[in-house]
């Protein structure tokens, strides 16, 4: 009987640790002038209390991470199937590769001490470690907890828990750094927040269409858009068992893959929902509509949903016992990371947008570090009423940061099939392809804003 409340249990606890940082977060004056998510919180409150240091809420670490893991995909299916009105502008595709252009950069530098670390100080450690900077800054706790334990499945010790410490840092690099930031790069660019070339931000409303379910249907219409979710989650786990299923055969390569795949599963289930958005605007397009259609409203609050439980129980699963031996590389890489980050994008952003380069700045530093909520809220503090160009270059962009980012992906995947197969070599050759995608992408990217000036 116990057993079967594990999960539900670890969901309360972090329902009730939500519910109480919402509080704080309302009623403490301090806080609530803080640039920081809620749910960021309710994570370091859930880590406060948890096992790791006070233990009055018995949280268990391995429920946690499968929290972590699947209400990530859902949340990332969620966006996915959302309808968007994107315009095919140069602005939209220079966001997407400005954000690839710093997770390679975040990913050169963390890779990069690690493979001195590992020469020098710490042979025993497994370079590839390195590489979940950008996931833990660049893409949040989901991304880096779900390939640092399929790093763990193969044998690389603490890859998890790792990615998770990482992407908390990261969120501190976002706010705290992120505010004096923003304070001393007001006083170097200007932004005019009437500049009559760009639109007010609208209030997001529900809106009933002629084609979606009536209120009184047999089906509630959140119930569809669970159901929808779910029905593309189960295609991606049978993707996910087949694939394996096929590459394990062929031997430890194979098994590596598959095991890597697993891993990967919010960008499968991501790439399911945007194909079987297409089909369905395909079918719009001809006449064909289907009885009931996903409604952006309820997908973008079951994404929100997902995102803010994830991000708590993240943080809440970090081992602080576990980083003990990683203390001094973690501080290294993300130290590193984090000045590289600030000086990249104050360099390249007012090439790439030098009518709104303050608010870009400050959105682009906020999301490369914590998550695009960060990156939004730093936005809002210079330009309140978001008429900068900035929320679509960051929402829009990352949509477009997917195609971009697929070689990274691969990437990525490099250094670990080296350690299974003992075969330190591959080390070089991912530094390698980092440096060479890297110099692509920003070589491609100031073309493309020299060829428009």
């Amino acid at each position: 009987m116990i057993d079967t409340w594990t999960f539900v249990m670890d969901f309360i606890f972090i329902s009730i640790i939500l519910a109480v940082a919402t509080v704080l977060k309302t009623r403490i004056p301090y806080l609530s002038k803080l640039i920081i998510p809620t749910s960021m919180i309710a994570g370091f409150l859930g880590l406060l209390l948890g096992t790791e240091l006070l233990g009055i809420i018995p949280f268990d670490q391995d429920m946690l991470g499968n929290l972590v893991y699947h209400f990530m995909a859902i949340g990332f299916i969620a966006i996915s199937l959302k309808e968007r009105n994107i315009k095919n502008r140069p602005s939209i595709m220079n966001a997407g590769m400005l954000i690839v252009t710093g997770y390679v950069i975040q990913g050169i530098v963390g890779f990069g001490i690690f493979l001195v670390l590992v020469q020098t100080f710490y042979s025993d450690f497994f370079p590839g470690i390195g590489l979940l900077l950008p996931l833990g800054f660049g893409q949040g706790p989901g991304q880096a907890y779900s390939i640092g334990t399929q790093w763990e499945e193969l044998g690389v010790i603490g890859g998890g828990n790792l990615g998770l410490t990482i992407a908390g840092i990261g969120f501190i690099w976002a706010t705290v750094v992120g505010i004096i930031i923003m304070n001393l790069l007001s006083k170097k660019f200007t932004f005019q927040s009437d500049n009559k070339n760009t639109k007010e931000n609208v209030k997001i409303t529900e809106k009933i269409e002629p084609d979606e379910i009536p209120l009184g249907d047999a089906i509630d219409k959140l119930t569809f858009q669970i159901a929808l979710i779910g029905t593309i989650y189960f295609i991606t786990y049978l993707t996910i068992v087949g694939l394996n299923d096929l590459l394990t055969p062929i031997g430890a390569f194979g098994e590596t893959l598959g095991q890597l795949l697993i891993g990967f599963h919010f960008i499968i289930g991501s790439l399911y929902a945007v194909l079987f958005r297409i089909i369905l605007n395909k079918l719009h397009t001809k006449g064909i509509k289907l009885e009931h259609t996903p409604n952006n409203y309820l997908l973008q609050r079951i994404a929100g949903f997902s995102f803010d439980y994830m991000i708590a129980a993240a943080i809440t699963a970090i081992s602080i016992f576990t980083l003990q031996d990683y203390l001094v590389p973690v501080l290294l890489i993300t130290t590193a990371g984090g000045f590289v980050t600030i000086i990249f994008f104050v360099w390249i952003i007012p090439k790439v947008f030098p009518n709104d380069a303050l608010p870009n700045i400050v959105g682009f530093y906020g999301m490369q570090t914590g998550t695009i909520s960060t990156g939004m809220a730093l936005v809002k503090a210079v330009d309140p009423k978001f008429k900068s160009n900035t929320t679509d270059n960051l929402v829009m962009g990352s949509g477009t940061a997917l195609l971009f980012g697929f070689p990274l992906l691969l990437i990525l995947n490099i250094p670990v099939v080296g350690f299974v197969q003992e075969q330190p070599i591959m080390y070089l050759y991912t530094l390698g392809a980092l440096l060479l995608y890297f110099g692509l992408l920003l070589g491609a990217l100031l073309y493309r804003i020299n060829r428009s000036a």
